[in-house]
């Protein structure tokens, strides 16, 4: 819950209801030099700020406090999980796109790309949610979703929630972190589609992504929260067992086509990345926030941003 109460939180409800940072009203925070504090609209406002998009350069934050949304009359919704055959990588992800975007906000859609075993074409797994209980439009949409490419397979389930997203394990089994690209982008239009495309088939990735966000997180205004990419309507991002290779084939096909990262989910350390993160304005008045509230740099673990003089 922190990471997503501090850096974002791109989740299946965000194209009807925005960013889970873009629900926090309040937090309550272990500053730099130990004092414990209340940070609001209304209390201690630039820390806030600071703290939606930026929270672990700030403080340790101990609580938040977040606006519920409400679900229907009975909290139901649609959950839709679909494997397509997506032998043609780049059409699959270009008219899974298209479909997304023009869709209903209601929907929001995942989609997890498996480049494929020896002898297995690429499969992409579909985990899509219509927020709401109205079947008839939800399968209608889901219908234009698996046109996206021959379709291998499909169940949904009208189910809580809390169906969908469960408690994760309490132990943590252990095997160290995975290096991590991300990168937001506007479109998946037929050259950024291309681009993932090469980066799947690269086999530098054994985990690639591309979230749908924009909808109701793109109604806030950039300058509104530390978090600034409010234009962009998909996450991208891949895993790999090394940081160097996966740096590599990144760089040299995704990177032109990307606008911005989610801090949540790279792990590159170079400079440069901290401007993708925070495009300017964002930068400058963060590390005027950071030298009012962290000026010693305790807080520097994850994409650290330098107080200003």
């Amino acid at each position: 819950m922190g990471g997503l109460a501090t850096a974002g939180g791109v989740g299946f409800l965000g194209r009807l209801y925005g960013l889970t940072i873009d629900h926090v009203v309040a937090a309550e925070v272990v500053t730099a030099d130990g004092r414990v504090v209340r940070a609001s609209a209304d209390e201690n406002p630039d820390l806030f700020w600071g703290l939606r998009g930026a929270g672990g350069n700030l403080g340790v934050v101990t609580w938040v406090e977040i606006e519920a949304m409400a679900l229907g009359d009975q909290g139901a919704v649609v959950f839709s999980q679909m494997t397509l055959d997506a032998s043609d990588v780049a059409g699959t992800l270009e008219r899974w796109g298209a479909v997304v975007e023009s869709a209903p906000r209601e929907l929001t859609s995942f989609l997890i790309l498996s480049p494929g075993r020896r002898g297995e074409g690429p499969v992409a797994q579909l985990m899509t949610v219509w927020a709401g209980d109205d079947t008839d439009a939800a399968v209608e949409q889901l219908e234009r979703l698996a046109s996206a490419g021959p379709l291998l397979g499909h169940q949904a389930y009208l189910l809580p929630y809390a169906g969908v997203v469960q408690a994760g394990e309490k132990h943590h089994q252990g095997g160290g972190d995975p290096a991590v690209r991300s990168g937001l982008v506007a479109h998946l239009d037929a050259a950024t589609a291309r681009a993932f495309e090469k980066l799947a088939l690269s086999g530098e990735a054994y985990f690639l992504q591309v979230r749908a966000t924009g909808g109701a997180a793109n109604d806030v205004d950039e300058g509104a929260t530390a978090y600034a990419h409010r234009h962009q309507n998909f996450l991208l991002s891949a895993m790999s067992s090394s940081q160097a290779r996966l740096d590599a084939v990144w760089d040299d096909v995704m990177a032109p086509y990307t606008d911005g990262l989610y801090l949540s989910f790279d792990t590159d350390t170079r400079p440069e990345r901290l401007a993708d993160a925070f495009p300017e304005p964002t930068l400058t008045r963060l590390r005027e926030v950071k030298r009012d509230w962290d000026p010693d740099n305790v807080f520097r673990a994850n994409f650290p941003v330098r107080p200003a003089e």
